[in-house]
């Protein structure tokens, strides 16, 4: 992404509208499952933070979603449905 979003509603009006969707439910769960962490933007990511620390940041590119897990607590890809490990800890699936 060449521009630098302020913050997650600005990033989701620059993302294909079957990938915002996709953004978007990932963006409430996550907010389900940490209702204390803060949204911002990290990396020019979307991503929530807690106590300080950046959680887990995603994001869509041109084929797929992703998922990127900032703390040292680690994934839980195999509950994410069509996933599938990338480097690292990242996991994309498909809008």
């Amino acid at each position: 992404m060449s521009f630098k979003p302020s913050n997650i509603d600005d990033y989701l009006a620059h993302v294909s509208e079957d990938k915002r969707a996709a953004i978007e439910k990932l963006r409430q769960t996550i907010s389900a499952a940490a209702p204390g962490a803060e949204e911002c933007i990290s990396y020019q990511l979307p991503a929530f933070r807690l106590n300080g620390k950046v959680l887990v940041a995603f994001g869509a590119s041109a084929k797929h979603c992703a998922l990127y897990p900032m703390s040292p607590t680690g994934s839980n890809q195999g509950d994410i449905p069509n996933s599938r490990s990338k480097q690292g800890n990242s996991g994309s699936f498909t809008a």
